[in-house]
């Protein structure tokens, strides 16, 4: 099992220059700007409590103080009747990540927007928890999961399963009001529900689901070792949870991604849909509000586009080599890392029949 440093580390966006914001010196479980562990849950509470005393003062910050200590206690299988994270991908760095990510969003809107048009503490409150507990549905039951084997073989249901997670938790703490709305912007970080299809009644409501969806994806993208851990992890998580390939006819298999390298070779192509239907159209530029923070500079944006860049340079030599950082994992199940590998193994060599090209890109990140 993997072990989390609690060492407090402040951000000061003010203070962060343009160099530092870019460092050439970014360790892999740090954010974009190299001065919050994203591997430390109390790092990153210590940050989000930071920006949201500044950006809401006198805010209880009682209850996402304590949504932290239950989110780590839930990855790590310290929660009552759940099993801990085994998803290799989707792990504790990456919900941190982007919980970060989330309350630096929020922070940027809020100092952007007309009074009227503010999300206020309860509102912003309850989108950080949502973010939170956004892959909770990754992490098995005790009993209701008993006959699956990992996480990943929720692939495709992960988002229902999170929203089902804070229909239950919120009214533990005080936030059955938040119910209604926690479950259906959870939404706007997979592909589960038609975002044109989720109903809102207050558009803060929904400016609440555009950070989060923004940040889940920028947040990840923006890691260091975004395209190791696509290759190595995400294809894995994939294979286990039905993405990659999948029974078809009789005799047949569908396939879209072949392995690790090919899942990459496509990515561009999905950075491309992403940045135009999801960021751009779909969750209206929410990401600009990254800018307010550090001087019209976004650091999630830039990393992305070094990372994509850095990509069509392996792609264009055809040297995988290039590919060579190795990020740590931070799971909350010993030996989680080789079961996936093996199952994802064992899953590939139980296919027989004809390989079909799959013509849709799926890609339930």
């Amino acid at each position: 099992m993997a072990r989390f440093t609690h060492s407090a580390t402040s951000q000061n966006p003010a203070n962060n220059k343009k160099k530092r914001i870019m460092s050439q010196d970014r360790r892999n479980d740090y954010d974009v700007t190299n001065s919050v562990q994203v591997s430390d849950p109390i790092a990153v509470r210590n940050a989000v409590y930071e920006l949201f005393s500044k950006t809401f003062p006198g805010a209880s910050f009682d209850k996402i103080w304590l949504a932290f200590y239950d989110f780590e206690r839930l990855f790590t299988g310290r929660y009552p009747g759940y099993k801990g994270c085994d998803t290799t991908y989707h792990d504790v760095q990456h919900t941190l990540d982007m919980t970060l990510a989330v309350a630096r969003l929020i922070a940027g809107y809020e100092r952007s927007v007309e009074p009227h048009d503010r999300l206020g503490a309860r509102r912003a409150q309850m989108a950080i928890i949502t973010a939170l507990f956004h892959d909770a549905g990754y992490i098995r039951h005790d009993e209701r999961d008993a006959e699956f084997s990992n996480g990943a073989e929720f692939t495709l249901c992960h988002v229902t399963r999170s929203a089902d997670f804070l229909r239950r938790y919120l009214p533990e703490h005080g936030m059955a009001k938040d119910v209604a709305v926690s479950s259906m912007i959870v939404h706007f970080t997979g592909y589960e529900v038609d975002l044109d299809e989720i109903e809102l009644d207050d558009p803060r409501d929904v400016i609440c689901g555009h950070l989060i969806g923004t940040a889940d994806l920028v947040a990840q993208m923006a890691d260091r070792c975004y395209l190791e851990k696509c290759r190595d992890r995400l294809y894995q998580e994939f294979v286990v949870g039905g993405v990659a390939v999948e029974n078809a006819r009789p005799g047949e298999y569908m396939v879209r991604y072949r392995s690790g390298e090919d899942l990459l070779q496509k990515t561009p192509v999905f950075y491309q849909q992403v940045m135009r239907d999801r960021l751009n159209q779909k969750f209206n530029r929410v990401y600009r509000y990254i800018e307010v923070l550090y001087d019209g500079q976004n650091p999630y944006i830039d990393a992305i586009a070094n990372n994509i860049s850095h990509l069509v340079r392996v792609l264009e030599s055809g040297d995988w080599g290039l590919l060579r950082r190795e990020p740590p994992y931070f799971l909350g199940i010993a030996d989680a890392a080789n079961d996936l590998e093996l199952l994802t193994k064992r899953q590939l060599a139980s296919l027989s029949g004809k390989a079909i090209d799959a013509e849709a890109l799926v890609m339930p990140v």
